[in-house]
């Protein structure tokens, strides 16, 4: 690796700087107590901002299996989600959503989020077409009860946006959950924001940090890929690909790990922690995948593919430049929708 080139603490101080959400009355949002009770706290608070006819399309049963699985990286016009949307409520009850999100997620997860409706709003200026974008467009929904003893789910989505956060007491699952920016790259308030700009930087000091025999079996090929377990998609057991983490020495394995908590630590450290030490403990069992160019700014496609965690970025070839559509996914094969703390 050339540490002149690809020094991983500058890497990750650069995501820090661009990641920088405006500010806003909201930021402060981003604070907020976390752990369990608060999130409860906070989703009942939603819930009684709403009336009656409102409150019934925002809470489904624990075991509606159908809205479970209603989450799609699509706008709308093409998908039609369930629960409530955003642009149907009143600016406190908009509040109150923006404030469970803050609760239930990291503050580095808060502001990935906000980055990402802000980018989509974007896409709403001069669109004269069936597809609808912006911040209006994003829909939550609560399944079960509110709960610090018993399992419930918060989902929260829109284009280029799936959070399926299941908890149960102090622990939480992400997965399934989709996160994509378009565009990658933009300005707002004079601020310039990367919603995945430290999975993209964290990624190509990881690919420039391996040895030549490790970037040889890592690369795939030139050319990138789509995702495979997208949206859509059925978990399955795949055939590995790409090159063995036990071959990995500390700083890749360190590289690898940061690389990992930029999915798993949208979710706070009580709920991030134990995963992190679960995907740790295969690491020796998790492989490493490129397809694309290796050098920053780059269209490339990685993929994690480990006992208790699947992870994928791709580029977009729809709409331009693929490097200004970004599209991820987050899967658990050991607890998808969080299913080791209930019975289907």
């Amino acid at each position: 690796m050339n540490l002149k080139r690809f020094p991983a603490a500058a890497v990750l101080l650069t995501g820090l700087l661009e990641i920088a959400v405006r500010t806003t009355a909201a930021d402060g949002l981003s604070s907020n107590a976390k752990g369990p009770a608060a999130t409860v706290a906070a989703a009942q608070a939603f819930l009684a901002t709403l009336d009656a006819p409102t409150r019934a399309k925002a809470v489904f049963a624990f075991n509606n299996q159908e809205q479970r699985a209603r989450w799609s990286n699509l706008p709308t016009g093409i998908y039609e989600r369930a629960g409530v949307r955003l642009g149907d409520l009143t600016p406190k009850q908009r509040e109150s959503v923006m404030a469970l999100l803050a609760s239930a997620l990291s503050k580095s997860g808060f502001e990935k989020v906000r980055a990402i409706m802000e980018g989509d709003e974007t896409l709403r200026s001069g669109n004269s077409g069936k597809l609808v974008f912006g911040r209006d467009e994003f829909y939550v929904s609560i399944l079960g009860a509110p709960s610090t003893k018993e399992p419930w789910m918060l989902q929260f989505g829109g284009h280029h946006l799936a959070l399926n956060i299941t908890l149960a007491g102090d622990r939480g699952s992400l997965a399934p959950s989709h996160t994509a920016a378009q565009p990658a790259r933009f300005t707002l308030d004079g601020k310039s924001l990367r919603a995945l700009g430290e999975e993209t930087d964290i990624a190509v000091s990881l690919i420039n940090a391996l040895d030549e025999s490790q970037r040889k079996q890592a690369i795939l090929g030139a050319q990138f890929r789509d995702l495979v377990l997208g949206p859509g998609q059925e978990l399955k057991p795949l055939v590995p690909e790409g090159v063995k983490v036990s071959t990995f020495n500390e700083p890749q394995r360190t590289l690898l790990l940061s690389l990992i908590r930029q999915w798993v630590g949208i979710l706070p450290d009580h709920a991030a922690d134990p995963k992190m030490a679960e995907i740790k403990a295969g690491l020796a069992e998790t492989w490493f995948a490129w397809s694309g160019p290796t050098t920053p700014g780059g269209a490339a496609y990685f993929r994690i593919q480990g006992p208790a965690v699947w992870i994928e970025l791709a580029p977009q070839r729809l709409g331009g430049d693929p490097t200004q559509h970004l599209h991820t996914i987050y899967r658990d094969p050991t607890n998808e929708y969080g299913r080791q703390w209930w019975k289907p």
